[in-house]
């Protein structure tokens, strides 16, 4: 939709598409508030698609001692695992116990008892050094233990984003990527009256009449809403991440690794057909607005926890796929190392401005219903009922009975990822787009689909969000160009001279922000 063509009143208006932003757009139009959404990037371009990909409650959490923020975590991720089958899927984690190391057996088999106590199930065994690296046949076996096994859950963090904002939008509400906010309009009092956006593409601006705006930008909330705490402000963590083919680190269970350098957790996660090394905790001290990308010194950070726990694989950077750096939203005082630094999240009001930052993906909801009570005196009469009420629409349990010939597996993800969107998606599909891309798990006809039905608006928003192509496949999928182009034609406006300007844009953004640093463009 043009801006032009926007109404201009507006029961709420949402600042940021990520994983916080959807999911407060999803609760409110749950409740039945007209809500727009904008975002002057793509949605997920963010954080929320460069993370770990991980819906867990996060052990270290309990050593640092947050028991709450572990506690909430662990319920929300039972209930994704109920409630988004094929999107949030449980995965196996195995933690080796050296000699000598920290932490120990009997410390970690008391946070692992903690959190089965919280998930309400027994979810962990400890194994024998034998038994346990018959599990990772390629794990180092000097000074092994044994180890535990117990389990937590992945996502693909894009898809998550983006089904939020779909089924928002079959609700009555609208969202806009490529839409910036540029001004907070104020009365004589200072109370909001109002928002100025802007198209980034086009420049063309529109005045919108609200009372209530929610700022849920993330690692740039200050732009909008400087910090009422002189003390602690936004600090950018960036989090970088390797990907290799699982032809390379053959394992079928996530491994937690404890670094050697400084005793950080380092995760390698099949995902997606293929396995995330990661991930870093660094001061991001570059210009916050532009793509963020790993460094020499992250990369060699990740290299090193590969081969000191996998030895015999002898893994290296040419063996590498992509790479992503993402950046995380920290309220700090400045006085803890990153690693220490509290994931929790802080709500701020101001006269109709409702700013969320920091958090996880995995409280999403509960940071949604924590903003939305903050922002209900701002806000039109409205029953805030149905917290506990299922967050996704549901999707069927069993596949079609004309099933395409496509597997119960294949079904599930697409239902996961795409909702009640799915049966369109493969009804729609030619036969020989329902085969998936090699190397990942992605169907050829979810490439069509996405471009004529989520907003892309760029090559990169579709290989990088929409699907997950960019960082599967090497080169970005540079050898599949030609036949996404053919696929998508119909489905984006563009005319051969944008094509080539797209391909371009996209091949060079890959080789500076997803590739590893130093290797040969």
């Amino acid at each position: 939709m043009e801006i032009k063509n926007l109404q201009e009143n507006w029961d709420l208006v949402v600042i940021g598409g990520g994983i916080t932003g959807a999911g407060i757009f999803r609760e409110a139009t749950r409740m039945g508030l007209n809500v727009l959404l904008v975002d002057r990037m793509d949605f997920a371009w963010g954080t929320s698609s460069r993370s770990t990909k991980l819906v867990h409650g996060g052990l270290r959490y309990l050593k640092d001692g947050h028991l709450l923020l572990t506690k909430a975590s662990v319920e929300e991720r039972e209930r994704m695992l109920r409630e988004a089958p094929g999107l949030v899927e449980q995965v196996g984690f195995l933690m080796p116990v050296y000699r000598g190391t920290s932490p120990g057996k009997w410390s970690l088999d008391i946070g692992l008892l903690l959190y089965d106590l919280m998930a309400r199930e027994k979810q962990h065994q400890f194994y024998d050094t034998r038994d346990f690296s018959a599990l990772t046949p390629h794990l180092k076996r000097k000074g092994l233990a044994g180890g535990f096994r117990f389990f937590d859950a992945q996502t693909d963090d894009a898809r998550l984003v983006l089904r939020l904002i779909n089924e928002a939008v079959a609700s009555g509400g609208c969202a806009l990527n490529y839409t910036a906010a540029r001004e907070i309009l104020r009365n004589g009092d200072g109370k909001v009256t109002g928002i100025l956006i802007e198209d980034t593409e086009t420049l063309e601006k529109k005045t919108i009449s609200t009372c209530a705006v929610i700022n849920a930008t993330g690692a740039w909330g200050e732009e909008l809403h400087p910090s009422p705490d002189k003390k602690r402000h936004l600090r950018p963590l960036r989090g970088s991440h390797i990907v290799f083919s699982s032809s390379v680190i053959p394992i079928d269970r996530a491994v937690t690794m404890v670094h050697p350098a400084d005793n950080r957790p380092v995760f390698a996660i099949p995902w997606e057909g293929a396995v995330l090394v990661g991930t870093t905790d660094v001061d991001y001290r570059e210009d916050i607005q532009k793509e963020p990308s790993i460094t020499k010194e992250e990369t060699s950070y990740l290299l090193e926890a590969i081969n000191t726990f996998f030895p015999s694989l002898d893994v290296s950077a040419d063996n590498c796929i992509s790479t992503f750096a993402g950046i995380r939203p920290v309220l700090s005082e400045g006085k803890l190392s990153p690693s220490e630094e509290s994931r929790d999240y802080v709500v701020w009001k101001d006269k109709g401005l409702v700013t969320v930052t920091g958090g996880k993906l995995t409280t999403f909801r509960k940071m949604a219903w924590d903003t939305l009570k903050a922002a209900k005196p701002f806000l039109p009469p409205v029953r805030f009922t149905g917290r506990r009420d299922p967050v996704f629409f549901p999707v069927p349990d069993t596949i079609p009975k004309e099933d395409f010939g496509l597997s119960a597996e294949i079904w599930r993800r697409l239902y996961g990822r795409y909702g009640k969107a799915a049966d369109e998606l493969v009804k729609t599909a030619a036969t020989a787009d329902l085969t998936t891309i090699p190397g990942t798990f992605t169907l050829w006809a979810e490439l069509p689909f996405t471009a004529k039905h989520e907003q892309v608006k760029h090559l990169s928003d579709l290989l990088l969000r929409r699907v997950r192509i960019g960082l599967l496949t090497p080169m970005g999928g540079k050898e599949y160009i030609k036949r996404i182009q053919k696929l998508c034609e119909s489905s984006l406006p563009w005319d051969r001279k944008r094509w080539k300007q797209e391909i371009r844009d996209y091949l060079d953004l890959w080789r500076q922000s997803y590739s590893i640093p130093g290797r040969e463009k």
